[in-house]
């Protein structure tokens, strides 16, 4: 159980993107943990969104009711034990089994059988199933029962315990959007942002890094890509790296939208600049001109550097958006290597296999 000691908003002004950095305490906790590492965090749901189910069903908070075997009350159930992000078939066919409006019970059934309609139907999480289809009620047992268990986050550690002992730090983005007319909030950054405040407390665990670490030879230069949130396990490297005095070259390369408002950390990294502990910062803030500029278009115009830093013995990771960014910056990458190293596409491409086979080339993507 760690306890939150602050909530400090990263960003400067008005933004698209808050996000926080959380600090929470792990005094008494027993734990440890090495940079690249990540924190699994069980946050609980959105009290005001349990107290709304629990009217809709017209039952009352404290009613026992036994979960999967084990009897807890309805509202400690709704908080910390169902996901009610996602609906289940099993959801749908509890819903139609109790609807009073035969075309409710149709599209439910429906539902039950192909999930892929939620969408057409507007649905997306359990509220909306609730409003959706007025006519079905279920009991609160077989309601909570039906609902996929509510899992773990898993953020990456922003912090070195070299540099906060018996803390550690997180980079959470704040998850807000509206759709259908309705607005919806991130479980666990809405957790953070909203509901827990400082001095409680809340579960978390380690999740140790599988070959995303520093190099054991700390004379070995780095090269980090962590746009947005991608930036946290990278904080974490540079504060280690200067607490133990390595003497590896560090270069970031930062992505955001704006540099006014989403310069992530900029203090901090700035400092690390002027003290020599980040050889090279290169930034990429892709609203802030007409034409959009990504970190891999930062990758390609300092190539022949990058280059020459891999051939330095240099460690390439990438942490952050898995869709676009991680395979867009994997081609800038083979790209580089492509043209500087003077090699066709597939030995480009058996190059940076290598990399990624020899430990030097790490990802952390999401």
């Amino acid at each position: 159980m760690a306890k939150l000691l602050a909530a400090t908003a990263l960003n400067a002004g008005e933004t698209d993107k808050p996000v926080n950095n959380i600090a929470l305490s792990l005094t008494g906790t027993g734990i440890t943990y090495q940079p690249g590492d990540s924190l699994g965090v069980w946050p609980t749901n959105n009290p005001d969104e349990v107290e709304l189910v629990l009217s809709i069903l017209k039952t009352s908070g404290s009613k026992s009711v036994s979960l999967r075997g084990q009897l807890a009350n309805a509202r400690d159930a709704l908080t910390r034990r169902v996901n009610l992000r996602e609906p289940t078939s099993e959801l749908f066919a509890l819903m139609a089994d109790h609807a009073r409006l035969e075309f409710e019970s149709v599209r439910l059934s429906r539902l039950a059988e192909n999930d892929e309609l939620v969408a057409e139907y507007g649905i997306h999480d359990v509220f909306d199933v609730l409003v959706k289809f007025r006519s079905a009620r279920p009991p609160i047992g077989p309601f909570l029962n039906a609902l996929a268990p509510l899992q773990p986050r898993l953020y990456s550690i922003a912090s070195s315990l070299s540099a906060h002992p018996d803390e550690v730090h997180l980079t959470v983005g704040v998850v807000r959007y509206d759709l259908n007319g309705r607005g919806y909030h991130g479980v666990a950054s809405n957790f953070f942002a909203e509901h827990l405040a400082e001095g409680r407390r809340v579960p978390v665990y380690i999740q140790p890094s599988h070959g995303f670490s520093l190099p054991a030879d700390s004379s070995k230069p780095v090269i980090m890509v962590g746009p947005g949130t991608g930036i946290a396990p990278f904080r974490s490297f540079l504060e280690e790296r200067k607490a133990t005095a390595a003497t590896g070259k560090n270069w970031l390369f930062f992505g955001a939208q704006h540099e006014a408002g989403d310069f992530l950390y900029r203090d901090e990294l700035e400092q690390f600049a002027a003290e020599g502990h980040l050889t090279k910062l290169s930034t990429a803030f892709s609203r802030d001109q007409a034409q959009k500029i990504y970190v891999q278009h930062r990758m390609i115009e300092h190539a022949a550097e990058i280059w020459a830093w891999l051939n330095e013995g240099a460690y390439f990771y990438v942490c952050g958006d898995a869709k676009r960014m991680a395979a867009d910056v994997d081609a800038a990458l083979k790209e580089i290597v492509a043209e500087q190293g003077g090699m066709d596409t597939d030995a480009a491409a058996a190059f940076v296999k290598q990399l990624a086979k020899d430990g030097r080339y790490c990802r952390d993507v999401y």
